[in-house]
């Protein structure tokens, strides 16, 4: 992939989630999911506010 699309796709949730799922099957210290962790707690927080702020029923 182009590196503009590596830099775009690395912040997706889904790469974190394989980050961390990775990480737990290897057995690696949980020092290194923190990071992945945390982009996909902001990830939840900015989509779960612009839901809130743009969704409406009619």
């Amino acid at each position: 992939m182009p590196s503009a699309l590596q830099k775009i796709a690395d912040i997706l949730p889904l790469t974190q989630g394989l980050k961390v799922l990775k990480a737990t099957s290897l057995g690696l210290p949980l020092e290194s999911v923190w990071f992945p962790i945390a982009i996909m707690a902001v990830v939840a927080v900015v989509c779960g506010g612009l839901a809130i702020r743009f969704f409406q029923w009619e």
